[in-house]
């Protein structure tokens, strides 16, 4: 049961983050529109912050790794991305006015929207990795199968949010979707940590 709500958790987290990342697009779209160079800055921003998510996950990991933790990690995630409901709008409108070149305007604006939420979610894979693993023979095996779930997860978000969620709903909502549910993710690993 505990490793089943371990994968389930990384699954939907992957979910989030690459529904996250495609909605970038369209988030700083009306400000630097949608080129191969606003993908590019956003992509690299994710990549980066996924990275060091990924580094302070697995240093994280070593000290007392328990669900109670692992959810709050979903908590931290939802708090940062949910003011960019509210603030992500401002926030581009600022930097599209300090800087004229969209190459690096969208790299900046990203950069402020992005790197704390994405960061956070990084540190989901490696932390889910040191809750299911039991034997360090097996750790392959656990990290290969966590990564599946956890990639699955993205494909999912991905096929979702440009398939449908953007044509149903607005942007804010989606990003108030995607905050619930780290919300809902939490909620569901806290009470989960008995297992």
């Amino acid at each position: 049961m505990r490793s089943a709500l371990i994968y389930l958790l990384a699954g939907v987290g992957g979910f989030v983050i690459m529904s996250l990342e495609l909605l970038g697009g369209r988030v700083l779209a009306p400000y630097f529109g949608s080129d191969i160079y606003v993908w590019g800055s956003i992509i690299t921003i994710f990549m980066l912050s996924l990275s060091l998510g990924y580094l302070g996950g697995g240093r994280l990991s070593l000290k007392d790794p328990s669900l109670t933790r692992f959810s709050f990690l979903f908590l931290l995630a939802a708090a940062l991305l949910y003011p960019l409901v509210y603030f992500a709008e401002p926030l581009m409108e600022w930097v599209f006015e300090q800087i004229e070149d969209p190459r690096y305007g969208s790299l900046v604006a990203a950069s402020v929207l992005f790197i704390l939420p994405t960061v956070v979610l990084g540190f989901i894979s490696p932390y889910s990795v040191r809750l299911l693993v039991e034997s360090t023979h097996r750790s392959g095996e656990v990290a290969g199968r966590l990564y599946f779930v956890s990639t699955l997860g993205s494909a999912l978000g991905t096929l979702m949010t440009s398939f449908y969620f953007v044509l149903w709903f607005e942007i804010d909502t989606i990003l108030t979707g995607l905050a619930l549910t780290l919300l809902a993710l939490a909620a569901i690993g806290y009470a989960g940590r008995r297992l």
